[in-house]
């Protein structure tokens, strides 16, 4: 069997998308919601410049005293408020000028959402990157590949495998396109249509590190808060189908006495049966497939739980239930990760499962088409008696006489009324036609899995996750530097006299 070396294994990004992001908490975006508040309305002349020190040396002790062990986080506007107007007296509450819970709160969703994502984002390309890497190990290992849980058709392990990067790649780009309607703004929208008061919207955006401001004032707390909970459940539950899809489909397998894929056994990844000692039970895959099936219930449920209620109501915009959507999904690819670190392959076993078998049938109606104009539904009723024949007389392709071959065709052209006369394929062509290394390597067209096509695709791989990585590093930089230039303006007001 092949099995990966050590340091295949052990490969992993080498960029900086490999780390996890900051975790974030409402705490810390109240804090920094009330930086900003602080920072841009006194340069706005909207807070007194000779109290913002006060505020902010107040708003500091808050913070402080959040970041030691067992201090007090509150997550919530109503709780976080009075601690600062304990350490900093009732004129902290000047901060409040045209702002609301709902606009503040829903900044924190937002803020958070967005975080999350971008370490959604980090695994989701390093599993893509795990199955890419196997893709070129096995770009030329043959294996049976199945249709309605039948084999189907002969095809590359490494060509099956870029089908599954290629779903991924498209929740990838899903999540890009979730992330630009997350990283936007709330703040200034107050309530419902935003305040008298004349706030600098686009400065408290930047200064939080987004990209932009929610447009309408109506829309960001009411309409949003509900619409983003239930696209991030859509995202999560792509990716969990992938993920069991995957896990099925290797699942097929160990239903069979003799198995061409396999867990490696150890490290938690198979367990002995308390009963038969032959079993070795693939504990991976079923705990890999029940957490997949957790992701598609939390990610269905965000539409339920968002369904048939106002615009604006708190049903939806539960942070940890939203939270734990993208947790689990997160982690839900990390098992996968893991699932593909640990499959051992045996090529001779697949290739005696396709030579057990008739995959390769269709060709022979492809070959008398292409070859000598045969139409094609009498080429596949031809192959189709070939593999009747072949069935009850317990007949493997290679095993199949070659004059059994020429006599079922005359049988066929008779029963089709078609003229015509002997088999016009030669033995070494009926031959070869059936081999299943042949076909995959013979394929024409654009996306299969012959060499030419291979190597393009997995350039075309190479480079999706390279600017994926960058992707993620850009939009991890943007916030960091914005939250950085934040906290020196902020400090600034520290140390004024």
């Amino acid at each position: 069997m092949t099995m990966l070396s050590a340091p295949a294994m052990a490969q992993t990004s080498t960029d900086t998308t490999a780390a996890a992001a900051p975790q974030r908490d409402a705490f810390f975006w109240l804090g920094e919601i009330n930086k900003a508040s602080l920072v841009i309305n006194t340069r706005q002349g909207l807070l007194d410049a000779k109290l913002a020190p006060h505020i902010a040396q107040g708003l500091d002790t808050v913070l402080r005293a959040g970041d030691q062990p067992g201090g007090a986080r509150p997550d919530l506007v109503i709780t976080f408020e009075p601690l600062l107007i304990k350490a900093a007296g009732v004129e902290a509450t000047l901060l409040h000028a045209g702002r609301s819970s709902q606009d503040m709160l829903a900044t924190v969703r937002a803020a958070m959402y967005r975080d999350r994502l971008l370490v959604l984002a980090a695994q989701l390309r390093t599993t893509t990157a795990t199955l890419r890497r196997l893709a070129q190990q096995y770009e030329s290992t043959v294996v049976p590949n199945y249709t309605n849980g039948v084999a189907a058709q002969p095809n590359s392990y490494g060509h099956y495998l870029l089908g599954h990067v290629a779903g991924l790649q498209r929740d990838a780009q899903r999540l890009h396109e979730l992330y630009a309607r997350v990283d936007l703004s709330p703040m200034g929208t107050t309530v419902l249509n935003g305040t008298s008061w004349p706030l600098d919207r686009d400065k408290m955006a930047h200064a939080l590190g987004f990209a932009d401001k929610v447009d309408n004032a109506y829309d960001a707390a009411q309409i949003a808060a509900t619409d983003l909970p239930v696209e991030i459940g859509a995202l999560a539950t792509s990716i969990a189908l992938h993920t069991s899809s995957f896990v099925q489909d290797v699942m097929v397998q160990y239903a069979q006495p003799r198995p061409w894929i396999l867990l490696r056994e150890g490290g938690g990844n198979t367990y002995v049966s308390s009963a038969m000692p032959q079993k070795r039970n693939p504990g991976l895959l079923n705990d890999t497939r029940t957490a997949a099936s957790m992701v598609v219930t939390l990610g269905v449920g965000r539409a339920i739980t968002a369904h048939n209620i106002p615009p604006g109501m708190s049903d939806a915009k539960h942070i940890d239930e939203n939270m734990a959507v993208l947790d689990k999904t997160t982690a839900l690819l990390k098992r996968w990760d893991r699932v593909l670190n640990a499959l051992v392959i045996d090529p001779q076993r697949a290739l005696d499962e396709l030579d057990s078998d008739w995959t390769a049938s269709q060709e022979i109606a492809d070959v008398l088409m292409r070859d000598y104009g045969l139409p094609f539904r009498v080429g596949h009723h031809f192959a189709s008696e070939i593999v009747d024949y072949a069935k009850a007389h317990d007949l493997r392709p290679s095993q199949f006489p070659y004059s059994e071959a020429q006599r079922i065709f005359k049988q066929t052209l008779a029963e089709m009324k078609v003229s015509g006369g002997d088999l016009p394929m030669s033995e070494a062509q009926f031959r070869a036609t059936l081999d299943p290394v042949a076909i995959v390597k013979h394929r024409a067209t654009s996306g299969g899995p012959q060499p030419a096509e291979m190597k393009r695709m997995l350039a075309r791989t190479d480079s999706e996750l390279s600017a994926d990585g960058k992707w993620i590093d850009t939009h991890r930089q943007t916030i960091d530097r914005s939250l950085a230039s934040l906290d020196g303006d902020f400090r600034k007001y520290l140390t004024a006299n």
